[in-house]
């Protein structure tokens, strides 16, 4: 075997060992890689695209950034952590590639289908991705708010007659110092009152 045959082997051998197995399951991204992905998309736009370009691609950075605290336990089987993952590593970088490719003059001011550029497609395009991770970051929204009034009415049920409540009439302790204060003035009064009347 000669040094060539020597060299493709090792490359071989690296290359199988960096490709999955048919049928392995894919290494899920963590919050930290999807939103290193769209930064470095942003960073691109920022240099090569328009402002109405970057201006949106910050919207969905800025979307999935405030997500990233529960990007982590969304759960890789449900369809909006496919969604967030794919939009992240996939449909945006692919959207943005594809207009970049283009020659500026050609991509900014030819229209391609519909009357409209290629910079006019990237556009919508970029539009729907942001209406689309919105909405999933309500929805996760609205799945904490949920958990918080379940957790509300569970304290309420298992507290809210409880005779570990405070009941309201009793005096706070700056009440009871009050009125021992009260209390020791009466009595003092009346010490006084009754060493007169003897004296008289």
């Amino acid at each position: 075997m000669g040094w060539l045959d020597d060299v493709l082997g090792r490359r071989g051998d690296r290359d199988s060992a960096r490709t999955p197995a048919p049928g392995a399951p894919r290494e899920v991204p963590t919050s930290a890689e999807i939103l290193q992905a769209v930064a470095a998309v942003q960073e691109r736009v920022d240099r090569e695209a328009p402002g109405v370009v970057s201006a949106r691609v910050q919207h969905i950075g800025v979307t999935l950034e405030h997500m990233a605290p529960n990007l982590d336990r969304m759960g890789t089987a449900s369809l909006e952590a496919h969604t967030v993952v794919a939009t992240a590593t996939s449909y945006l970088p692919e959207a943005v590639n594809a207009y970049l490719r283009l020659p500026r003059g050609f991509a900014d001011r030819r229209a391609v289908t519909d009357g409209k550029t290629a910079l006019m497609l990237l556009v919508d395009q970029l539009d729907l991705l942001a209406a689309t991770v919105g909405k999933i970051s309500d929805a996760v929204a609205r799945q904490d708010a949920n958990a918080l009034i379940a957790h509300g009415m569970f304290l309420e049920e298992k507290f809210g007659g409880s005779s570990l409540a405070i009941a309201p009439d009793l005096p706070t302790p700056a009440q009871g110092q009050e009125q021992g204060h009260q209390a020791g003035d009466t009595g003092a009064t009346g010490s006084a009152d009754t060493a007169e009347e003897g004296r008289g």
